[in-house]
């Protein structure tokens, strides 16, 4: 019989998103509903290492749902990574009484709980917040739908100018491994070319569709480029590429970075983060561990952590299609 909960931990960890701090008030409200106690680690698995806590009230949370970031901060901890550093983050889990984890964050988020979860038998309940969209079990994570809104904001300003010089605008955003910003921002924007990391692109194609573009009649361009795209070395040779072949177009670079990852999260990702972190608790008090709440079919779903992690999350291959279609 499962051990009845009746402190639950929370952290956020990995790269923040918009919409952790909705998720972070939700779990500890729907604690509250259900009288349990609840602590928040600062930091990620440093802060339970190294034992930096709060103790979290329905009040400690108020004013932060409009809010981007992460009030408990996040890291990246390499000492977690340790069977010591697990060690001593159990230890002080134990000392403050907590019997279960909500974990928001990624895929890396969610390995080393699986890894806490299976050496110590703590219950872990993963929540995706990445603005990358890249974990299965769930059609959106937190802070993607804001991220997006974000890209889109700026190519539409970016527009203004390329528009008004004949210029051709290469607009990097984020994707390391994925291109799920890339593509649906590009398509949202009416970019001309989008390339991701899934979709082997050609330079000399690129290069191609981009001269057609300017044979149709086109004055400026946009191509909206995932950082982890491998078309080119990176952003700015594609760039220099096209500048030797297209040097009417006059070419420009913007990285947008980090802008992408803040600002006040849009209503999309605050009711997404919390459904999740309601659902989060409701697993746990349900005896359910070591699985990670998602959205499919716009109903919340539990799937097992050991089938999301290192799994990939499919790219709409129809939106490329479409996409395809739009550019001409």
């Amino acid at each position: 019989m499962a051990k009845k909960i009746k402190k639950i931990g929370v952290m956020t960890s990995g790269g923040d998103s918009p919409g952790m701090n909705a998720a972070i008030r939700a779990v500890v409200r729907a604690c509250a509903y259900y009288d349990v106690k609840c602590i928040g680690y600062y930091r990620g698995y440093e802060g339970m290492i190294d034992n930096d806590f709060i103790e979290l009230s329905p009040r400690s949370v108020k004013n932060i749902i409009n809010k981007g970031g992460t009030f408990l901060k996040s890291a990246r901890s390499e000492e977690f990574r340790t069977q010591q550093g697990r060690k001593k983050a159990y230890q002080n889990l134990k000392k403050s009484k907590v019997d279960a984890m909500v974990l928001i964050g990624g895929d890396g988020t969610f390995t080393g709980g699986a890894m806490f979860s299976e050496e110590y038998d703590i219950p872990v309940v993963g929540v995706p917040g990445t603005i990358d969209n890249d974990i299965c079990g769930t059609q959106y994570t937190i802070g993607y739908d804001t991220a997006l809104n974000t890209v889109v904001d700026a190519i539409d300003k970016i527009r203004d100018t390329a528009s008004s010089h004949n210029r051709l605008f290469f607009i990097e955003v984020m994707g390391r491994d994925a291109g799920f910003i890339a593509l649906n921002s590009g398509v949202g924007a009416g970019a001309e070319e989008i390339l991701i990391p899934e979709e082997d692109q050609k330079l000399e194609k690129v290069l191609e569709s981009l001269k057609r573009s300017k044979r149709s009649g086109k004055t400026s361009s946009i191509v909206v480029v995932a950082e982890g795209d491998k078309t080119g070395e990176n952003v700015f040779e594609l760039a220099k590429a096209a500048k030797e072949q297209l040097p009417s177009y006059n070419p420009r670079v913007t990285v947008l970075g980090h802008l992408q990852r803040g600002g006040t999260p849009t209503c999309f990702d605050r009711v997404l983060a919390s459904r999740l972190g309601v659902k989060s608790v409701e697993f746990l008090l349900d005896g359910q561990r070591d699985i990670m709440v998602g959205l499919e079919n716009n109903q919340v779903v539990a799937t097992p952590i050991s089938d999301i992690v290192n799994s990939e999350h499919d790219i709409n291959r129809e939106l490329l299609r479409i996409s395809d279609i739009l550019s001409i």
